[in-house]
């Protein structure tokens, strides 16, 4: 990453990206112009459009894993705000379940911890996890990553001239994906017309109600933050919502398997997912820092462009934002160890409404053009079964 200078236009010239990332004002030198109104300060220094370029091609090529199936960009679906629509949780290498809702890559430079468990404190580590693991992309080593893309020659020429002397390492390859992925900027929605330029058309009285709600009545505002100059809508800290206890009492529900004819056995779902070697419990933040205090917490997640990002938590186990509101205005899960403020917050059907059409004013004016400059000039023929064809 390099600041913002007044020949940044000439050194955008040529790449895919250099018209996307110019008009998001993720190029631009002004702090909070264009679509990166709202957002953090970090979110307006500039990126090298070519190194960003070169990411965007890795990110969405199949041929990053090993049997030329999977991308990053099929558990972040450009037009799905960067993560998945259709199921709770995505489906890695050879179809295999994953056990954690796919989150947006919307504005994840911002984020200062990766993952829903916090594992992860840089994109340049965060890239490898999916790459590397087993039931996603399902490569062996990096340098098994390495040589794959050294096999493509297009690849080898691009890494030739964006770093000299180094070429294709590790170290390169992270740098490519993690600087895509920080071009992913996406503020100057309703709300931060609304609140950061003085645009008092911005929402509809809906959405006014419902930022009051946000604020106040319904306490959101306590983990989705906002700040006098900016909201990233989370306070990137670590919560217990009560929902791994809901997953964790549907793992304990089971069903009758026939072993034999008129032999039955009590198996619950638990049982079946340690039979394929998965992980039956999911301990959130516990799993990384071995403490028992942070069992069943969580990543808050930032809000930005959250009605493009369905299914919600980290299992994906809640569809719509009516059904989010609905939860936290019932109180959560009633476990114990949940948050103190998650608690009923006692709101009418209309209150209820008002806080889902907020919940939607906080889109992105740019997520449309970061789709489809992820889908620009691919860099590999479109996908055919059967053909695996290293280049």
């Amino acid at each position: 990453m390099v600041p913002a200078s007044p020949d940044w236009r000439a050194a955008a010239r040529g790449s895919v990206l250099a018209a996307v990332l110019a008009t998001s004002g993720v190029l631009a030198a002004p702090s909070g112009a264009g679509p990166t109104l709202g957002l953090p300060a970090e979110s307006s220094v500039a990126v090298d459009v070519r190194l960003a370029d070169l990411g965007r091609r890795l990110f969405m090529d199949r041929r990053l894993s090993p049997n030329d199936t999977m991308s990053c960009g099929m558990c972040h679906v450009p037009e799905q705000g960067f993560a998945v629509n259709e199921i709770a949780t995505a489906v890695g290498l050879e179809g295999r379940s994953l056990r954690r809702n796919a989150p947006t890559l919307l504005n994840v430079g911002l984020q200062h911890k990766l993952f829903h468990d916090g594992r992860s404190v840089s994109l340049e580590d965060q890239v490898w996890g999916p790459l590397l693991a087993r039931d996603e992309m399902g490569n062996a080593s990096r340098r098994e990553v390495v040589r794959r893309i050294a096999a493509i020659p297009a690849y080898r020429k691009a890494f030739r001239v964006q770093f000299p002397g180094k070429g294709i390492t590790p170290g390169t390859i992270a740098s490519a994906l993690a600087t895509y992925e920080r071009s992913l900027a996406s503020g100057d929605s309703a709300f931060d017309r609304h609140r950061f330029a003085d645009d008092r058309r911005a929402l509809t009285d809906s959405e006014k109600r419902g930022l009051s709600l946000f604020e106040g009545k319904a306490g959101c505002v306590a983990c989705h933050q906002i700040d006098t100059d900016h909201a990233a809508l989370t306070d990137h800290a670590f919560h217990n919502t009560g929902i791994a206890a809901m997953a964790r009492s549907r793992q304990t529900a089971g069903y009758a398997v026939e072993l034999a004819p008129g032999v039955f056995t009590h198996m619950t779902h638990a049982d079946v997912a340690s039979a394929f070697g998965e992980t039956p419990v999911d301990r959130g933040r516990e799993e990384v820092t071995r403490a028992e205090a942070d069992r069943d917490r969580f990543k808050t997640p930032s809000l930005r462009n959250v009605s493009l990002t369905a299914p919600y938590m980290h299992d994906g186990s809640i569809a719509t934002l009516e059904e989010v509101v609905a939860y936290y205005d019932g109180g959560g899960a009633n476990d114990p160890s949940q948050d103190p403020r998650i608690r009923p917050l006692g709101l009418e059907e209309g209150e209820r409404r008002d806080l889902a059409s907020f919940l939607r004013a906080l889109t992105g004016s740019n997520v449309n053009s970061l789709a489809r400059a992820a889908r620009a000039s691919a860099s590999t023929p479109v996908f055919r079964p059967g053909r695996h064809t290293r280049r």
